[in-house]
């Protein structure tokens, strides 16, 4: 598979918007809303955590949960061999996504 700065037209963080290379940006996207739904839901499960509000088997189960997650994107980046730089989009004037 091409190296994913290639399908980003060599500029980490930029969807492509080269036809030829659709089925790598729709990857890179599609993987980089997952990777920031995979964060806020790991953000708010520590603050549950902090907060004392889980009892230690839910506690347990949710750490498993994020880590088996979080193996998955690993695996998913690997096959569409993407990095975290890639799936950090540029936001323009908004600044970078993640």
């Amino acid at each position: 598979m091409d190296k994913a700065p290639q399908l980003l037209n060599s500029s980490p963080g930029k969807v492509s918007l080269d036809p030829e290379k659709a089925q790598e940006g729709l990857a890179q996207l599609v993987l980089t809303v997952i990777e920031l739904l995979r964060e806020l839901v790991e953000r708010q499960a520590m603050r549950r955590v902090e907060n004392g509000s889980l009892t230690d088997e839910e506690t347990e189960r949710l750490g498993e949960a994020l880590f088996n997650l979080q193996e998955k994107m690993d695996e998913m980046k690997e096959y569409f061999n993407l990095t975290d730089e890639d799936l950090n989009i540029d936001l323009g004037p908004l600044g970078n996504l993640l």
